[in-house]
């Protein structure tokens, strides 16, 4: 029996049109003089898209000139593009989660469902590149990077394992929750570090230091489960051959965890938490804040000039522009 393509959903979630701002927003919280040279203390917070049911993985896709990030509960994955449209780029994914581009420019995907690294196909799909890790399947991947020499570095906690609305109810094969480098051109699979439960990674511009956000606290939010005690970023030094070393705290979240988050080209540090964006330079130096109206979860820079912040939070995309 064929399937009735008139019975298919569209893809178009909104239609063309201008953000609105969002009401009460009591602008940007600047702390350092630094910050005001970038960020407008005056700047609106803009609502791009409102109806995720958990906004994650922001990657800015110039190629395509398009946002695109993942709704993890409703298994989609959406892009928003510069006239205000937003669709839905693939339907019924395997609950992606953190999303980044390879060194050829082609989407990378975090998937919970699979428990894999995936990348998007030309014909609308995604296939796995990274299943298991010494015969073991990986717990749930949950964000992903992409190195200057185009190896691929992910975490792998277990959320995924733990909520049934973003993945299933599983027993872990591995006793540990890691960071990974995966270099694709030579098939190798290396475990760099270990952690209560890692999420968000990026590395600074010159690809020396990586962060790591540990939140094994956000385990009190499910169901059954013991909240941890880690809601930090650690830095590491990155050396010629990838090893990691010199491990040492970098910042610790009053409000919530530090869920996702993006080193800029000055290497600031916008992480989120739970009240909302704040802007940490590289010596620790707290220089700002922006708060959203809902718990953000990770953001990415884009557009043609990569001077704006878009922020997914919960059921929302937001944005907000900087200055340069």
């Amino acid at each position: 029996m064929t399937q009735d393509t008139d019975l298919l959903p569209g893809r178009l979630l909104r239609r063309p049109g201008p953000p609105a701002a969002v009401e009460d927003f009591p602008g940007v919280d600047i702390r350092d003089e630094r910050l005001a040279v970038v960020l407008s203390p005056d700047a609106s917070l803009l609502l791009l898209y409102e109806g995720t049911l958990h906004g994650e993985g922001t990657i800015w896709d110039p190629a395509h000139d398009r946002l695109v990030w993942s709704d993890v509960s409703n298994r989609r994955l959406l892009a928003w593009h510069p006239d205000g449209h937003v669709d839905v780029v693939i339907d019924g994914t395997y609950f992606m989660n953190g999303n980044a581009l390879d060194s050829d420019g082609r989407l990378i995907h975090c998937e919970h469902g699979r428990r894999c690294i995936s990348r998007s196909d030309e014909d609308g799909g995604a296939l796995p590149i990274v299943t298991h890790y010494q015969g073991k399947r990986l717990n749930s991947p949950n964000d992903v990077t992409v190195a200057a020499d185009g190896a691929i570095w992910f975490t792998d906690p277990t959320f995924g394992l733990l909520m049934p609305s973003q993945g299933s109810l599983v027993t872990p094969e591995l006793d540990h929750r890691s960071v990974y480098r995966f270099d694709e051109q030579h098939g190798g699979l290396q475990r760099m570090a270990d952690f209560q439960q890692p999420n968000g990674l990026a590395f600074s511009p010159d690809g020396r230091t990586l962060y790591v956000s540990d939140t094994a606290l956000s385990l009190g939010e499910i169901p059954h489960c013991k909240a941890g005690e880690t809601h930090e970023i650690i830095a590491f030094d990155v050396g010629d051959d990838s090893t990691l070393s010199n491990r040492r705290p970098f910042c610790q979240t009053e409000h919530g965890y530090p869920d996702g988050f993006r080193v800029d080209r000055r290497g600031w540090v916008w992480t989120t938490a739970g009240d909302g964006i704040h802007i940490i330079a590289p010596d620790a130096t707290g220089l700002g804040f922006i708060a959203t109206p809902e718990t953000p979860s990770n953001c990415a820079f884009g557009g043609p000039e990569m001077t704006r912040l878009f922020i997914a939070a919960k059921s929302y995309l937001l944005a907000i522009d900087l200055v340069e």
